[in-house]
């Protein structure tokens, strides 16, 4: 697909890929975004970061058949470097200047990141803070906000302590739990009964995720959840289940709550396949692109009652705002359908295909809500910079230095 855009466009970093479980998922979510930018305003530079950490970009990389054969599409594409450039920009710098006897591409300069990684280093707060050292906008929530989502067990005790409901739960590292196994399950059912839900506490698309009815299978539960971090949540199975997913745009003083989604999912226990595997409802569709996290069975706007759905979008925002987060983000609820408690499950700073279609009924189109991603970071970064950063004093001077003896 080669993408055209107006010469005076913006140019827009899509950062996508990356080293993580989540990988796949994020180059489709960027792709529905790049297919959805506006071409009046930005001109979408693809930039993927392969499994092995390696960045590339060029214009191959925004066709999603290309994927099927990686290695073939990496060979053409261009691999670079991200390098600081000149007012905020980003300048993405050819790793090699010539390849089989061909130059390579000139370093292209880009005026802001649409960070469209999921999970591992894109989510936690380690691209962010690239990217702040450089000085260069990006979409999404700044590195505190990302590192504290990504965490599911800080969430909740930040949630807990700031009064909003969470599920009992217990969480251990894989240190205490090796050699000791009897006896974490012991405390587990003691604590919290049975059945429970185990997870990878830094990890999302429901990868990892089981449910446990005995204590065999929360055996098995704890081994899968150590197979992707070493350190694992088990929370108390909610009863009479039902999820709900709101999405909240804006800043840390300034932010608004989508319609709620009432996702449906083949058990009990949402799944990665239920998530991304599963066909569409038919709504929501971006061309160019699979439709990623919009291919998942929902309701929308959810059916609940409209004091349940206001409690809960209120409960979005507060959370939103609470963690300082930025752009748009997506937090996950549980309800039990009977007495109508809401608890807070997760928080995604960065969602599946950008929650656009919990956008969409609300009158906010997905090339609206990208616009509204990019001009928030661009005033983030506008804001950041009218700071003071450094002093114009040089302490390593030959003055200030005379007399100092560094031992070695």
């Amino acid at each position: 697909m080669k993408i055209e855009s107006k010469q005076s466009a913006l140019k827009v970093g899509v950062l996508f890929g990356g080293v993580s479980p989540e990988h796949e998922v994020s180059v489709i979510s960027s792709m529905q975004a790049m297919a959805a930018l506006d071409r009046e305003k930005y001109h979408p530079v693809p930039v993927y970061i392969a499994k092995d950490g390696r960045w590339y970009t060029g214009d191959e990389l925004s066709d999603l058949e290309r994927y099927s054969d990686l290695v073939s599409l990496l060979e053409t594409a261009t691999r670079v470097m991200p390098v600081k450039g000149e007012l905020g920009k980003l300048l993405l710098m050819p790793v090699e200047q010539k390849r089989f006897g061909i130059r390579r591409p000139e370093s292209i300069s880009v005026d802001v990141v649409l960070v469209g990684l999921h999970g591992g280093a894109g989510e936690n707060g380690s691209i962010q803070g690239l990217l702040e050292s450089q000085n260069v906008p990006y979409t999404g929530s700044g590195v505190f906000a990302s590192a504290l989502g990504m965490d599911k067990v800080i969430t909740k005790q930040i949630c807990r302590a700031e009064g909003v409901p969470v599920v009992d739960y217990m969480a251990f590292r894989e240190s205490k739990w090796a050699g000791s196994e009897e006896a974490v399950l012991e405390r587990c059912i003691e604590s919290l009964g049975l059945p429970l839900i185990v997870k990878p506490a830094r990890l999302g698309s429901s990868i990892g995720i089981s449910k446990a009815a005995t204590r065999e299978e929360l055996d098995r539960a704890i081994e899968e959840a150590f197979r992707y971090d070493d350190k694992v949540i088990v929370e108390q199975a909610v009863q009479n289940l039902i999820e709900l997913n709101c999405s909240v745009l804006g800043t840390a003083d300034d932010a608004q709550a989508s319609v709620l989604e009432q996702p449906v999912s083949s058990d009990q226990l949402l799944t990665f396949g239920d998530k991304y595997m599963r066909g569409s409802s038919g709504k929501g569709k971006t061309p160019d692109a699979t439709e990623g996290m919009a291919s998942l069975e929902r309701l929308i706007p959810a059916p609940v009652a409209d004091g349940i759905s206001e409690r809960a979008r209120a409960i979005a925002v507060r959370i939103f705002q609470l963690f300082e987060c930025a752009g748009v983000a997506r937090v996950d609820l549980m309800m039990n359908e009977e007495t109508g408690q809401l608890y807070f499950n997760e928080i995604n700073t960065i969602p599946g295909s950008f929650s656009f279609y919990l956008w969409e009924p609300t009158g906010v189109p997905f090339s609206e809500l990208l616009d509204r991603m990019i001009q928030i970071a661009l005033q983030n970064h506008f804001d950041s910079n009218r700071r003071v950063t450094t002093y114009d004093v040089n302490l390593l001077s030959a003055k200030d230095l005379k007399g100092l003896k560094i031992s070695k």
